[in-house]
């Protein structure tokens, strides 16, 4: 008996890559024998995609499949969650920007991605919860972090990570800025007066650097939150090079702990906007909360 796919596609992800490795992971599939159905969803505008994961009907489907970058992923994810769906999901990496992907090791050859399908490892994995918006893998504030959301959707096709880049370039000026914050959790309260950006995450991987969260777990019902103070330019590189090693936790500039419930408040005259997955967010203050095992994700099986 084959299996029933149901897969919901930004069809613009990744220059468009996505779309021909989702032909050739159904062909390998079909070729096989071991597909009885595949129903395609494709996005056309922000929310498609959650709504066409609350609105999904189990009961025709063996696995939902997401394809496209972390913003499309955390909408199918907010999707899921809003519409108390438990199907498994298969996350295939088609955006600009994949760090939960790459965190859980997902398959980049269609034909691997097939061969998961077929022999599938299923785990649970948190998710961070804000106002009524979900997030699989980072929320972030402050520096920079609006980038992702003012890149127009055409410009991430066209040119990949240079858009990213050519857009952070108009955010140079904002460098010296700084957030005075207090971040509340039930064990301990952090005030940072000189916040230049703070990141909450479920993965250890966020915006390409592998080890940014590096006590961070799928499935441990807390939340890594690391807030990175102003920085003299002189320790960046230093710092950076920690980062890459995982080694930045201890250092002076980084407040780092965690949590499965923190409450945010920007003591500052300026408006905050929040950033959940690439996309905008609500302004602070906000509280942030992890919800434990919140979905079942299909993995490549562990070897031996």
């Amino acid at each position: 008996m084959g299996i029933r796919l149901k897969i919901i596609m930004n069809p613009s992800s990744g220059r468009e890559q996505g779309r021909l490795n989702v032909e050739e992971v159904l062909s390998y599939l079909l070729n096989l024998g071991r597909l009885e159905r595949a129903d395609i969803s494709y996005t056309a505008k922000r929310f498609d995609a959650r709504d066409f994961a609350m609105n999904l009907d189990e009961s025709q489907y063996d696995y939902l499949m997401a394809v496209g970058g972390d913003g499309t992923v955390n909408e199918v994810i907010s999707g899921l969650q809003m519409g108390h769906k438990k199907i498994p999901l298969a996350i295939y990496t088609a955006g600009t920007v994949n760090d939960f992907a790459y965190s859980i090791g997902m398959p980049q050859l269609p034909s691997d991605f097939a061969r998961m399908l077929l022999n599938p490892e299923f785990i649970k994995a948190d998710c961070g919860k804000v106002e009524d918006c979900y997030f699989l893998n980072v929320l972030a504030g402050g520096v920079m972090t609006n980038v992702p959301y003012s890149v127009p959707s055409q410009l991430k096709t066209n040119l990949g990570p240079a858009a990213y880049w050519l857009s952070a370039l108009k955010e140079m000026p904002t460098l010296n800025e700084t957030m005075n914050l207090t971040f509340i959790t039930e064990e301990k309260t952090y005030n940072v007066s000189d916040a230049m950006v703070f990141l909450i995450a479920n993965s250890r991987s966020v915006g390409g650097f592998r080890k940014l969260m590096s006590l961070a777990e799928l499935n441990d019902g807390l939340l890594d939150v690391l807030v990175l103070s102003k920085i003299e330019p002189g320790d960046i590189f230093p710092l950076l090079g920690r980062i890459v090693m995982g080694e930045h936790i201890m250092d002076d500039n980084v407040t780092y702990f965690q949590t499965s419930y923190v409450s945010i408040v920007n003591n500052g005259s300026k408006s905050l906007v929040l950033d959940i997955d690439g996309e905008e967010g609500p302004e602070l203050p906000q509280c942030v909360e992890c919800i434990k095992d919140a979905v079942t994700l299909i993995v490549p099986k562990t070897e031996g």
